[in-house]
């Protein structure tokens, strides 16, 4: 099997998605093109006579067939930028000594759709949590569709690759206890009181859940509880709310 070809160039798409990669100035930046007909105001504006020119980009004014060739659902604003900045997974590790609080990560397995990883992406930046990490196969990784799913957050997160079930062997060892989100019938009612712990929460995919060699990894097993007549939440749903209990339990505003 051949080696999975890494563009060294892509065009990131939509306004709140721009303005954060720009914002967050983790990537080589080359070209900026706006719709020659749009209105600079808002996030716009703030693209466009703020961020690019700290980033010593001269905006191009082009026409709408021009972005639609290179992005969909632009919102009239593309920018032609660097490869996601990966971090090394022995690098996040030993960043986590670094962190003022107990260690908060999140692992996705086998996320499959671009937009479900955004949106969990989307909860992780503003849950606070300290690195995420991404299995290296399986996966949907950090394309510009994430990064407009994400509304740009991803590109304020330090996001790993590894080999998950490996990578959970370490995060023990480091002294992380890993909580697995799941919906079956081994799985204990959610239970605040793993929140104070130096902690990596485990999400599976949308379809599957967690995959065996991952789950049987986890030191607990946790289900959300379910008040209505399904049984199980959206991916995204349910990994957006586990990762605002634990955070909303850190800071002492629900309690067990």
């Amino acid at each position: 099997m051949g080696r999975e070809h890494t563009p060294t160039r892509e065009w990131l798409y939509g306004r709140q998605a721009v303005y954060e990669a720009l914002r967050a100035g983790r990537r080589s930046f080359y070209r900026l093109w706006v719709y020659e007909g749009a209105r600079l105001r808002g996030r716009l504006a703030d693209i466009v006579q703020d961020l690019a020119p700290r980033r010593g980009l001269t905006p191009e004014f082009r026409p709408k067939a021009d972005l639609d060739a290179v992005a969909e659902r632009h919102q009239g604003v593309a920018l032609e930028a660097g490869p996601y900045p990966y971090v090394d997974f022995p690098d996040l590790l030993a960043r986590l000594q670094d962190q003022a609080e107990p260690v908060f990560l999140l692992l996705i397995d086998s996320v499959q759709d671009p937009r479900n990883l955004g949106a969990i992406l989307r909860s992780a930046e503003a849950t606070g949590v300290h690195g995420v990490v991404l299995p290296y196969r399986r996966r949907a990784g950090v394309t510009p569709t994430v990064v407009r799913a994400s509304a740009g957050a991803s590109e304020h997160l330090r996001i790993a690759q590894a080999n998950l079930a490996q990578a959970i062997d370490r995060l023990k060892e480091a002294g992380l206890w890993v909580l697995g989100l799941d919906a079956g019938p081994s799985a204990q009612p959610w239970d605040v009181g793993w929140a104070a712990q130096p902690l990596a929460l485990v999400v599976g995919s949308e379809g599957e859940g967690l995959r065996a060699l991952v789950r049987t990894r986890c030191d607990v097993l946790l289900r959300l509880p379910m008040y209505g007549k399904v049984a199980s939440l959206n991916a995204s749903v349910a990994a957006g709310v586990a990762l605002y209990l634990i955070r909303l339990a850190r800071a002492g505003l629900i309690h067990g």
